[in-house]
């Protein structure tokens, strides 16, 4: 991705001052900037940053890292990452929750979701724990 292009986490700064340092190994401030760095990973494939960032416990993590690896770089090929809306961000000092809307298109189908994510944070980083699909509203 060129240093002028917008990131694809919907911040509109450029990637290179956005998401880019995550991505390139930065540990995220806290669970929102973790979120929208997953986002833009999806968007741009790179699946090493969303199994890095997967809590172990998880539903969806695998010992079967290639495995894993192959199964996001085919979601990230298939789908379209339109943009994303943050609709709640409650922070805290160990876990956090971000509650987004991904609109996302897969071929000519609407593949939009909601969902209010749990994050936690260790050894000093966040990581995406678990996600709980909501409304069509962001609601439950």
């Amino acid at each position: 991705m060129s240093k002028f292009e917008r990131c694809p986490c919907a911040s509109k700064a450029l990637y290179h001052k956005c998401c880019k340092s995550y991505h390139d190994g930065l540990p995220a401030e806290d669970a929102l900037h973790l979120m929208r760095s997953r986002f833009a990973a999806y968007a741009l494939g790179l699946a090493d940053y969303i199994i890095e960032t997967t809590h172990s416990e998880h539903p969806e993590f695998s010992k079967d890292r290639a495995k894993w690896k192959e199964s996001i770089e085919g979601f990230s090929r298939a789908t379209n990452f339109d943009h994303l809306t943050i609709n709640e961000f409650v922070d805290g000092d160990e876990s956090a929750t971000v509650t987004f809307t991904a609109h996302l298109r897969q071929g000519v189908n609407d593949a939009t979701f909601s969902e209010k994510s749990f994050f936690v944070k260790e050894d000093g980083r966040w990581l995406y724990k678990s996600g709980e699909i909501k409304g069509e509203d962001g609601g439950d």
